[in-house]
């Protein structure tokens, strides 16, 4: 069963003669429990795909259905429920002044989820951070902690789908694998769906099973991961994209 359907979708920015596309005609299918990613190189449209999805960008044509629910030009409070994205900036995504407890009990307290309390500290457990952390600001953490609490805040009201922007490209090397380590349990433990936007082929060969090439706003073709790693590609650009990243995806 589809979780996600997008068909010839157009977004815009601007009016009138400064209309400037920077996605056209993009058509793609997102099964329940799959993961797909999104890649090529800066501004290829990849990360505006995303937040066309999440209600972000208001002006897009075209029809997107997600979670059973045929998305317009607002999203419900339903949707966010059972849709919620994670950025690539998790310092930047968390409020300065809030500690983590309070993030995570407004993002439930909007949702009207009860037992705030006692879920606070599942949410913890499941994204590797103990008890210890539930009082700490933003400050006090490093860059991957900051980001299992974005990830812990996009669970908070138990979404099926996640998306995921460049969720690990401002971490370092090191703690990299740890994020992806953690979103493959997240989604094998919680039955999620997750759509990807990455530049980097080999973070979204480790999480996805099949990835959309995008350039100037448009798909260049979809394969799997494992034709990508038998550098089986149609399209000459994304030959070369193979090429250039052969050493990250073998």
């Amino acid at each position: 069963m589809s979780a996600v359907t997008v068909s010839d979708l157009d977004v815009w920015f601007g009016a009138g003669a400064d209309r400037a596309y920077a996605v056209r005609g993009v058509d793609f299918e997102v099964a329940e429990g799959e993961s797909f990613g999104l890649v090529g190189e800066s501004g290829s449209g990849k990360s505006t795909i995303l937040r066309a999805i999440a209600g972000l960008v208001p002006t897009w044509s075209g029809a997107m259905t997600v979670a059973g629910e045929t998305l317009g030009a607002k999203r419900s409070k339903a949707f966010y429920s059972k849709v919620q994205m994670v950025f690539q900036d998790p310092y930047a995504s968390l409020h300065p002044r809030q500690t983590v407890d309070r993030v995570l009990s407004e993002a439930m307290g909007l949702h009207g989820i009860q037992d705030i309390d006692s879920r606070i500290g599942r949410l913890l457990d499941d994204v590797g951070l103990g008890p210890g952390f539930r009082f700490r600001y933003p400050h006090q953490l490093s860059g991957g902690q900051r980001q299992r609490v974005a990830i812990a805040r996009a669970l908070a009201c138990d979404p099926s789908i996640l998306l995921l922007d460049e969720p690990t490209s401002a971490l370092d090397v090191s703690v990299q694998a740890e994020i992806l380590n953690l979103l493959v349990d997240l989604r094998r433990a919680h039955g999620l769906t997750y759509i990807m936007v990455s530049h980097d082929l080999g973070v979204v060969g480790h999480l996805c099973e099949r990835i959309g090439v995008m350039k100037e706003g448009r798909f260049e073709e979809v394969l799997s991961v494992e034709a990508m790693r038998r550098f089986e590609a149609q399209s000459s650009y994304t030959r070369h994209l193979l090429e250039s990243s052969i050493n990250s995806i073998r």
